[in-house]
Parts: C-alpha cells; structure tokens; sequence
C-alpha cells in the first residue's frame, strides 16, 4: 500500500502543476453549467406537471457536475495508457516489482483528484454568489454535507473502478475509440449527467438505479440538496461500497486474465 501512496502523491503533485489548463477548464464549464440551467429552466417554465425535482436543487446539480466533472466524467482518460498498449511498451510495465491494477488505479485516482482540486472551488465559490435563480445553495445541515463528502469520494473511488474496464477492454479490441463511445455515451447517460436520473421515464430510471453509474454522480449530488433522505444516502453508502469491492475484484480478475494472453511483437 505503501507504494501506491506513493505513486498517488507523486501523480497528484504532477497534475496540480498545470494551473493554466484548469483555468481554461473552468471557464469552459461556467459557459455549459449556463447553458444547462438556461435548458432546463424553460423546460421547468412549460412543463405541464410539476417535475419531480425542484429547480433550484437542479441548478445545484449542475453546478456540482460542473465542479467535480473530473471526479465524474469517463471520457476523462489517460492517452499514455492507450499507448502502452496499443504500442507493446506494456512490457515495460509488466517489468515494474508492482501489481500493475493497483499501479494504474492509483495513478487514474491521481489524475482526477489533481484536476478536481484545481477547479472545483472557482467554480463553487462564484456559484454561491450569482443571482437568483442561476446560484448554487447549501445544503440543509451538516449531516448532509457530510454524508455528501462520503458518497461523493466514495463515487470517485467507484468511477476510477469502472474506468479500468475501458482500459482493460482495449488489450482485446486494439483501439480505444469503440471502448470510449460505449462507456462515455452510455457511462454518463445513466450516472445522470445529460439528464438528471429523476427527469427520466420510468422505465430508464428502473435501468439506471441497477447500474453503476449513477452512484458516482446522481447519487452524492442528490444527497446534497437533500432531495435523497438521510436514512436512504447511508444504505446507499452500503450500495456503493458493495459496487466497489465488486468491481475491484471483477477488474482485476479481468486484467490477470487479458495479461495471460497478450502477445507482445518485436524487438
């Protein structure tokens, strides 16, 4: 454990160095966090029934999207890993006196926490002070705000687990691409980050609530704004542990058993 520290710390003082691309970053999610809210603001204003939640916890939702986008989007991937395996230089990382899943882990969870940590509180900090109806609220009490850092970690941890997969399902395909369409098309359908999982039909909420997507995103938003009840976020602080471990031990079975069979060309 000691050297995944390790590799997390070093990988996390990397990212945190590119300052001027976060900046970049930040204002490219002001400028959609606007557009959303102004989308689903008309759509609130000529809905014929009253939507299942209320507007201002949607335009808390979207600010919180746009905050920790790097904790929640799959189409955030690492082109070096696509690279190491696609080219063959994957020998090179099955040379390393490490177990190359928790290597890469480590190395994803990096990657994301540094590019959150860069963004997230501009984001957060002019959202709280914008006009109404487009500013972000606090959530109801302490407990929430609590149970909402859990699930919230508790997702990235989660969507790190579920981003392994594509990396995995390149040493069978060759390409990326087709891996990233499947997983960042339908990856963040279902977490709720085109529409928010209760706007959807029922029968595609019933589809979302069995995957795992929507614990990494949905789920802790919700539990901000309070429109998830205390009692329901700690079971599902259960859910998402139980998802984690399953897809932990499910990647890593997945990768020993790609390993096993690849055949590394040249010189």
């Amino acid at each position: 454990m000691k050297v995944y520290g390790s590799i997390l710390k070093l990988r996390l003082l990397i990212g945190m160095q590119y300052r001027s691309a976060a900046l970049a970053g930040v204002a490219t999610q002001f400028f959609w966090g606007f557009i959303s809210i102004m989308v689903f603001e008309a759509f609130y204003e000529h809905a014929s029934i009253t939507p299942p939640i209320p507007l201002k916890d949607l335009i808390t939702y979207i600010w919180l999207q746009q905050a920790f986008l790097a904790f929640i989007m799959l189409w955030f991937r690492d082109n070096e890993l696509f690279d190491l395996i696609t080219s063959g230089n994957i020998a090179y990382e099955l040379c390393r006196p490490t177990d190359l899943y928790g290597f890469w882990y480590a190395k994803l969870l990096a990657q994301r926490l540094s590019s959150a940590l860069l963004r997230f509180y501009p984001i957060l900090l002019v959202a709280f002070f914008l006009p109404k109806p487009y500013n972000m609220t606090l959530p109801p009490d302490l407990t929430t705000f609590i149970l909402f850092i859990i699930t919230l970690l508790l997702g990235l941890l989660l969507l790190v687990a579920i981003s392994m997969f594509l990396y995995i399902s390149v040493f069978i395909t060759l390409s990326p691409m087709g891996s990233l369409l499947v997983f960042g098309v339908l990856g963040e359908f279902f977490a709720g980050l085109i529409i928010p999982i209760p706007l959807m039909p029922l029968w595609l909420q019933k589809i979302a609530y069995v995957l795992p997507f929507r614990w990494s995103a949905d789920f802790p938003f919700r539990v901000y704004s309070g429109h998830i009840a205390q009692s329901d976020a700690i079971i599902g602080v259960f859910v998402q542990l139980g998802y984690l471990i399953g897809l932990l031990w499910l990647g890593k079975l997945a990768l020993n058993t790609v390993l096993k069979r690849v055949v590394v060309q040249g010189g």
